[in-house]
């Protein structure tokens, strides 16, 4: 009788041309455990084709995929409007938005202005330290 490892879903989240989310997978692809698949989901297909083109296994498009993955997801990475309604220039609907920020997964957030929110206390950093920093904590909070 053998044994079923399951395996774990680490989901990269990004809209408008996918820049953030397909920088979060290059750098996540090479440290994941051999037990995490990386799959993407765009809230539109250039999304979703940067992403996998920098290396998810498999992605997805709209909102129906970003709500159903993030539901199933152990972990959820992309840019702070990712769950903000109507954040990314309003490419994140209210659903989406809802259902990434109600998911049971850790998230792990890009901070990012551009959405309206700023976050207190977080030191101001290039866009490339914030990713790198991202990148450690999702491989961090998966190790746990």
């Amino acid at each position: 009788m053998g044994t079923h490892l399951s395996t774990r879903l680490v989901l990269v989240i990004d809209g408008q041309g996918g820049g953030i989310g397909s920088q979060l997978v290059r750098l996540l692809r090479p440290r994941l455990a051999a037990d995490c698949a990386l799959c993407c989901v765009g809230t539109n297909s250039l999304a979703t084709g940067a992403m996998l083109k920098a290396g998810a296994a498999r992605g997805a498009t709209g909102e129906n995929a970003v709500c159903h993955n993030a539901a199933q997801a152990d972990l959820i990475a992309g840019p702070m409007g990712i769950i903000v309604a109507n954040g990314i220039m309003g490419e994140v609907s209210p659903r989406m938005a809802a259902a990434i920020s109600g998911a049971r997964a850790q998230k792990v957030l890009i901070p990012s202005s551009s959405c309206g929110v700023h976050v207190a206390g977080v030191d101001a950093l290039r866009l490339e330290e914030y990713l790198h920093h991202a990148a450690d904590l999702a491989v961090r909070l998966l190790a746990e």
